[in-house]
């Protein structure tokens, strides 16, 4: 895999420009969070109130305001070489160098992670400027991938992969969701990750929740157990669901298992360059409507993923935005009864010019467990 260098921040930054620039907007401003990990490799102490701030201009060079005293760590990031640094000390009036990087009455693009202090602090000093979100003004910015970027959400979902099959070997029944959570954040991190982002472990009755936080339940003979969980290795997420039974199961749990796995097919195979991201959605909601369950999937069928484990593109009902080749998003259909039991299988895909390309490469059978 190759290193990432000055020259891959140096690049995004150009075509951050370049894309402000043929939206007719002055540039893109950019806060500590994922926007600013992507354009410059830096992230801040995340609870600190002082400014920190990347202005990327239409025209002009790229420029990151920090405070003094974080400097140092702002100067040997891997972009360094890609932005020009400036800082304010403690006691100065922080928005003045800030709003010497804007153009007085000019329209910018400013990331959703910013504060919302800072971004009234700018517009008291710049009152003609007008500010929107980057979302809404480029909700594609990092959505296509250079291949770097694939091999590194390749890396991540393979470790996620690894993690799915040593969780297979433990012990389930009598163990509680919270124990089993652990485990799952043990071997992610085992397995190369950075950070863990979530570990959902949702047994029985609460695999009916999606975003069912685990708990002192435990684990028992006869629970379909739905595990979801992923997190950030070398700056770059990874997100797998898959679904195991603690014993033998019913009739209904095959039948519901078995659509969910044949609506998951159909999601991947409706990826193509050029057709509609809804197009993925409707696919795979097709198969779980005609199977009779529509109603209990409640949710869209992906989400894109790179520096974040969720950001655009979205595989959703209304989202026209043809795939381009180099997105990478998730494609996770469920189905879920309340008051019994839920199933879901996500795998991550890139688009290519011949079709989509699994990330995720672990069975999609059901595993029974003990």
């Amino acid at each position: 895999m190759q290193e990432i260098t000055a020259r891959h921040f140096a690049d995004r930054l150009e075509r951050g420009a370049r894309q402000a620039s043929a939206a007719g907007f002055d540039g893109l401003v950019v806060a500590p969070g994922p926007d600013l990990a992507y354009f410059a490799d830096y992230l801040p102490v995340a609870t600190t109130e002082r400014i920190t701030l990347l202005v990327i201009p239409a025209e002009g060079e790229p420029t990151m305001l920090v405070p003094a005293l974080e400097h140092g760590g702002a100067a040997e990031t891997r972009a360094a070489g890609a932005v020009r640094l400036i800082d304010w000390s403690d006691g100065e009036d922080e928005y003045a160098p800030a709003a010497a990087l804007l153009r007085p009455g000019g329209r910018y693009a400013i990331s959703d992670a910013t504060w919302a202090m800072h971004l009234l602090g700018l517009q008291q000093k710049l009152p003609g400027v007008h500010f929107e979100a980057i979302s809404h003004a480029f909700p594609m910015l990092r959505a296509i991938k250079s291949a770097d970027e694939v091999d590194r959400l390749a890396a991540a979902g393979a470790a996620a992969d690894a993690t799915f099959e040593d969780v297979l070997r433990l012990p389930f029944a009598g163990r509680s969701e919270r124990e089993l959570a652990a485990e799952l954040d043990r071997l992610l991190r085992e397995h190369g990750h950075q950070q863990v982002d979530f570990t959902i472990v949702a047994s029985g009755p609460n695999g009916a929740d999606p975003h069912h936080e685990p708990g002192e339940r435990v684990i028992t003979d006869g629970d379909m157990v739905v595990l979801d969980f992923g997190g950030l290795l070398d700056g770059y997420g990874s997100d797998t669901t898959r679904a195991v039974h603690v014993g033998e199961p019913t009739d209904e749990e095959h039948e519901v298992f078995d659509t969910v796995r044949r609506a998951q097919q159909a999601g991947f195979e409706a990826v193509a360059v050029g057709v509609p991201c809804q197009e993925v959605d409707r696919a795979a909601r097709a198969v779980i409507r005609d199977a009779g369950y529509g109603e209990f999937f409640i949710h869209r069928v992906g989400h894109g993923i790179g520096v974040t484990t969720h950001e655009p593109p979205y595989m959703v009902e209304g989202e026209e935005r043809p795939i381009e080749a180099g997105m990478c998003f998730s494609i996770e259909p469920g189905i879920y009864l309340p008051g019994r039991f839920g199933v879901r299988i996500e795998d991550i895909v890139v688009a290519a010019e011949d079709g989509a390309h699994r990330l995720n490469n672990s069975s999609r059978e059901l595993h029974l467990v003990g």
